[in-house]
């Protein structure tokens, strides 16, 4: 037998007590005259006698009531089976994994429900004053206290499903500081109850735990699922175009081991459908899915792709915002025109773009902070305040387009080019008998792949004949070249901005490109790329994501908003690249919660942009740790323990038996009342 709590023991100091009371008699004795002396001492014998036995038995029933309290305070208890019963003077901790894989169901009950309902069922079971801790992944400030049973049970109904899973080195490393802090003399105890979902779970073979400290391990007897989630939506365009028919393919990807038939899946755009196709998967792959629609109306549309696939659920809608018709700004800087105005053409008779024209000479260089594309066209020399203001443009995230004139200064344009990595600018007299066809562009390349479409892959262009006026050595993506693999049109990036050079100006006497069937797609895809190409969606996952916003004060404050929920998070802007930062969940007030959708950016109340919010793709993958894995893990781990019957009605009879014994401080108890009753009946019925 062993004791919760020994020093009660020194109550049974106690003992002495009614052993000095029933020793030292201090009544005083009273002399009393009576005639026949022989009958009186026969009186007396028989009334000592029986008086010492009444004595005696009481201050043993007294005696027997003091020890049997004391050691009811000190909880006996007799040893496990495991003989590693629980540290009465340690910390429980007990983790509760509410990620969004537990949202899964067994016999119609959630996975964080059975885990719940075994946890009140085992709080039960510690003993009294123990020193209890509930962790769950919201790392929340409550958990930095410990309580009793009734306090931990009270928790558990308010625990929720997260967004933010946890590696279970992370969440041993924070429970074991929360424990340090209440017990810093180790023999702590941490109980495990998830799913042991493979793709959160982390490396369980890099586990460190503390030799003086146990851990329980009790999976919710997980199995692979069927589930289906969106992995990734992308444009075919550049950007979505109003009025127009524009093209979204979606990769849907298949955990499951069987093929998924002819899953409906629906494009929604501002709570509207606007279309929908059917896909199969085969298993464990995915495949994609195309959508045609149009939009009215310019600026962000919410976009939801949604199907049916029970029973998990919580990855069946992704979010994505759509920038519909977003404007260009294009900032024309000219020296010498080209007498067919083939920019402005290009640019001025499409409503994405808004288009500004400007001779060199005479431009106000504030203007390059609002623009996202300069196109400096038949500029004879590059130096001054355009220069400078045309390097920050640059460097700031801007693009820059350059169209040599036909006798440019090779030095000032040397010395501008250079600053950007494009080196070795000289210059060439052509005639048109010089003139030679461009080679066929990288139809697969990033800049080509959404110019030409499944039936132009293959054919034959005619690309312009051409004359060029630089040569270079070039730098960056060779978009177009000359046949003997001189550049005709590079792009280099420069810091977060990007230069475009041209090896020719666009009058027809230098040769036919601004004429040719390639130029417009080009310049609009420049156009295109010169604004920031930013994610739809976001995952939770990335804690961070960066947006462009136009040229506000430095001391800005954005919010962010999802109808009641406001929060003031992180954020840094550098020049208009705003980052913020998602704040966690125990940063987050009691009644708030970050969920997937989506979220307004305000600032001073009004909706700058629309950002969209979706679960991380590792919750979506349905792998667990079997119970025989996690066992051949901790295997030869004397400290960690694993269970396999957390459905079982026994379990936590087991659990007990193993790990607390059995308590005996209810019987000793129940002892000491009975004494304490059987003394009262000495002293009323022994007369």
């Amino acid at each position: 037998m062993q004791f919760l709590f020994p020093t009660f023991l020194w109550g049974l100091l106690a003992l002495s007590i009614p052993v000095i009371i029933h020793l030292f008699n201090f009544r005083r004795t009273k002399k009393v005259l009576f005639t026949n002396v022989a009958f009186l001492k026969a009186v007396n014998t028989t009334t000592s006698s029986f008086r010492r036995l009444k004595h005696l038995l009481i201050m043993a029933a007294r005696m027997a009531f003091i020890a049997c309290l004391a050691l009811a305070f000190a909880q006996p208890f007799l040893p496990s089976k495991s003989g590693k019963g629980m540290n009465a003077g340690g910390v429980a901790s007990i983790y509760v994994d509410n990620s969004l894989s537990m949202q899964n169901e067994l016999d119609k009950k959630s996975y964080l429900d059975k885990a719940i309902a075994k946890v009140e069922e085992l709080l039960a079971a510690f003993p009294q004053g123990s020193q209890l801790q509930l962790v769950t992944n919201d790392f929340s400030s409550d958990e930095h206290s410990v309580g009793n049973t009734q306090q931990i049970k009270d928790r558990t109904t308010t625990i929720k499903f997260t967004h933010t899973p946890r590696s279970f080195e992370n969440i041993l490393k924070r429970q074991a500081n929360l424990a340090s802090k209440h017990n810093s003399q180790g023999g702590n105890q941490y109980l495990w109850f998830s799913d042991f979902q493979k793709s959160t779970s982390g490396d369980l073979t890099k586990l460190k735990l503390d030799s003086t400290s146990r851990l329980f391990i009790v999976p919710v007897q997980a199995k692979a699922l069927q589930n289906v989630f969106v992995d990734s939506v992308w444009m075919s365009t550049p950007f979505v175009r109003e009025m127009s028919t524009n093209q979204l393919t979606v990769r849907l990807f298949n955990t499951g081991e069987r093929a998924v038939e002819n899953l409906q899946v629906k494009l929604f755009i501002d709570d509207t459908q606007v279309s929908s196709t059917i896909a199969s998967i085969q298993s464990k792959s995915s495949t994609t899915a195309n959508f045609a629609f149009t939009v009215k109306g310019k600026g962000f549309k919410k976009a939801r792709i949604s199907f049916d696939d029970t029973p998990i659920t919580f990855d069946n809608d992704y979010y994505f915002v759509l920038n519909a018709a977003p404007t260009i700004k294009v900032l024309h800087l000219y020296g010498q025109a080209s007498a067919g105005k083939y920019v402005q053409t290009v640019f001025d008779n499409d409503s994405v773009f808004a288009f500004r024209s400007f001779s060199a000479s005479n431009v106000d260089v504030g203007q390059f902070k609002t623009a996202n594309l300069v196109v400096l066209e038949g500029v004879q020399n590059i130096d001054g305040s355009i220069k400078t203001a045309l390097q920050d443009f640059v460097r700031a995230g801007g693009s820059l387009f350059v169209i040599p004139p036909q006798t440019p200064d090779l030095q000032s344009y040397n010395a501008f080019m250079g600053t950007f990595n494009v080196r070795g600018i000289q210059s060439r007299t052509i005639t048109q008998a010089d003139f030679t066809p461009l080679a066929e562009p990288v139809k697969t390349s990033s800049f080509f792949i959404d110019i030409f479409d499944n039936s132009t892959q293959k054919e034959l262009l005619q690309m312009p004949n051409q004359g060029g006026v630089l040569t270079w050595q070039a730098m960056g993506d060779k978009l177009l070249n000359f046949r003997n693999n001189q550049p005709f049109l590079t792009a280099s990036n420069a810091g977060s901005g990007k230069v475009y050079l041209l090896a020719s100006p666009l009058d027809a006497t230098f040769g036919d490109f601004a004429r040719n069937a390639l130029f417009v797609p080009i310049m609009y895809k420049v156009g295109a790329l010169s604004v920031r190409q930013e994610p739809t969606a976001y995952s939770f996952e990335q804690n961070t994501f960066t947006v462009e916003v136009d040229d506000i004060p430095k001391t800005s404050t954005f919010k962010l908003r999802k109808g009641k929920l406001e929060i003031i998070p992180v954020q840094n802007l550098n020049g208009k690249q705003l980052t913020i930062e998602l704040p966690k969940a125990n940063q987050l007030a009691d009644n708030q919660a970050i969920e997937s959708g989506y979220y307004e950016l305000v600032l001073n109340g009004k909706v700058e942009r629309l950002v969209a919010f979706n679960h991380d793709n590792k919750e979506s993958m349905m792998n667990f740790y079997s119970v025989d894995e996690l066992k051949s893990i901790f295997d030869g781990k004397k400290n960690v323990q694993v269970f396999d019957k957390i459905d079982d009605a026994d379990f936590v009879k087991t659990f007990k038996d193993q790990n607390f014994g059995v308590a005996l401080w209810k019987y000793f108890l129940i002892a000491a009342l009975a004494f304490l009753a059987l003394e009262i009946l000495l002293m009323r019925l022994m007369k």
